[in-house]
C-alpha cells in the first residue's frame, strides 16, 4: 500500500528524486518563453514517486506532487500540519484578504464553521435548482444551436461562463448573464479573471521582490491587478450594502444565496462578507469549468466510453419518461374517478 511522506519539513525535503534519477528529468528551467505547466507535468510523469522538489534561488523551494495519497495526506488527514504560511498569504492578500483560502489556524477554523453552518439542505436544494435552470435555459440551447448551425464554440470559455453565472447567483444572488446568446463580457467577470491570473503570476515570478517593486511603483501587471481588484471589491461591496439595506428594511432576507445567509446570521461586517464571498466565487468558478472541460476532452478522446455514456443516458431518459407517463396516467384516473 502506498504511504504518504511524513509531515515533517526535514522529510519533505527528501522527496526530491535521487541524483541517479536526475537524467530522466528535463535539463532546462522554463524561465522565459516556456510552458512551466507542461515542464512540471513532464517531471511528475517521469518521477517514480510522482513527487519532486524544485529548488529556487536564495533557499526557496516548492514541492510538486501528483500522487493521490500525498494529496489526501496534506489536504485531509493531516491538513493542519500544512499551513499556508506568510509567503503564500502575502501573495494573495491583496485579492483574497482574510478569506478562507488565505488564512491559517483559528481563523481558518472559524471560516469553516461559519461556512459549514450555511450549507444546509435548503441551500443545497437551491444550488441544484440554480444549476438546473442555467443548464436548461442557456447551456443546452446554446449547444443545440451550435450543433444545428455547425458553429465552432470555445468550449472552455463557454463552460467558464456557465460556472461563473452559477457561482455568482449562488454567492451573490446576482445574475451576470455571461452565458446569454450574445456572450457579453461583464466588467466584474473580466476584472475577476484579471485579478485571478495576475495574482497567480506572482507565484511564478522568478524573484518575489520583482512583483513587490512593481506594486510599490504601481506599474505593469501590478497596476492592472490593483485596478482589477478595485473593480471586484467595489462590485462585491455594492451588493453587500444593498443586501444589508434590504435586511434593515425587511428584518429578514427572502433570498437564500450565500451572502444573504451570512448577513442574516449576524455576520454583517462588510470586509468579512466581501472576502468570504470572493473566496467562494474563486472556489466554484475555475474548478468547475476546468473539470467539465477536461471531462469533455476525455470523452472525445475515448469514443468507446462516449458510447457507454450515450447508452446509459438513453436508458435513463426512457425510465424517466415512463415514470412521468405513469404519474400522468395515475392523475388522469384519479381525476376521472372524482
Amino acid at each position: 500500500m502506498d504511504q504518504p511522506f511524513p509531515p515533517t519539513k526535514h522529510t519533505i525535503g527528501a522527496v526530491a528524486p535521487p541524483p541517479s534519477l536526475s537524467i530522466i528529468f528535463p535539463k532546462s528551467y522554463p524561465i522565459i518563453g516556456s510552458n512551466r505547466l507542461q515542464w512540471t507535468t513532464q517531471i511528475l510523469q517521469s518521477s517514480p514517486s510522482a513527487t519532486f522538489t524544485l529548488h529556487h534561488l536564495f533557499g526557496h523551494r516548492q514541492i510538486f506532487t501528483a500522487k493521490p495519497v500525498n494529496v489526501q495526506h496534506m489536504l485531509k488527514i493531516h491538513f493542519f500540519n500544512y499551513q499556508k504560511g506568510p509567503f503564500f498569504i502575502s501573495i494573495l492578500f491583496d485579492f483574497l484578504g482574510n478569506g478562507i483560502f488565505n488564512v491559517d489556524g483559528e481563523s481558518w477554523k472559524f471560516h469553516k464553521q461559519v461556512s459549514s453552518h450555511e450549507f444546509n439542505t435548503k441551500f443545497l436544494r437551491k444550488f441544484v435548482q440554480t444549476v438546473d435552470t442555467e443548464l436548461h435555459d442557456r447551456l443546452i440551447p446554446m449547444f443545440s444551436d451550435a450543433a444545428s448551425d455547425k458553429t465552432v464554440l470555445d468550449l472552455q470559455d463557454i463552460l467558464q461562463r456557465f460556472a461563473f453565472d452559477n457561482v455568482c447567483k449562488i454567492s451573490f444572488g446576482f445574475d451576470l448573464g455571461c452565458l446569454l446568446p450574445s456572450l457579453p463580457q461583464a466588467q466584474f467577470a473580466g476584472a475577476f479573471e484579471d485579478a485571478t491570473y495576475i495574482s497567480s503570476e506572482r507565484f511564478r515570478s522568478f524573484l518575489s521582490i520583482a512583483w513587490k517593486i512593481k506594486r510599490f511603483f504601481n506599474i505593469g501587471s501590478e497596476k492592472r491587478l490593483k485596478i482589477a481588484i478595485s473593480q471586484v471589491c467595489d462590485f462585491a461591496k455594492k451588493i453587500v450594502r444593498e443586501k444589508k439595506q434590504e435586511l434593515a428594511d425587511k428584518f429578514s432576507l427572502e433570498s437564500v444565496d450565500l451572502l444573504s445567509r451570512f448577513l442574516s446570521s449576524g455576520h454583517s461586517d462588510e470586509n468579512f462578507a466581501t472576502d468570504i464571498v470572493i473566496s467562494f466565487i474563486l472556489a466554484g468558478r475555475d474548478t468547475t469549468s476546468a473539470a467539465l472541460t477536461w471531462f469533455f476532452w476525455l470523452i472525445y478522446k475515448n469514443p468507446e466510453v462516449e458510447k457507454k455514456f450515450s447508452k446509459k443516458l438513453r436508458r435513463n431518459l426512457i425510465c424517466q419518461c415512463l415514470r412521468k407517463l405513469k404519474t400522468w396516467f395515475t392523475h388522469m384516473l384519479l381525476f376521472a374517478s372524482a
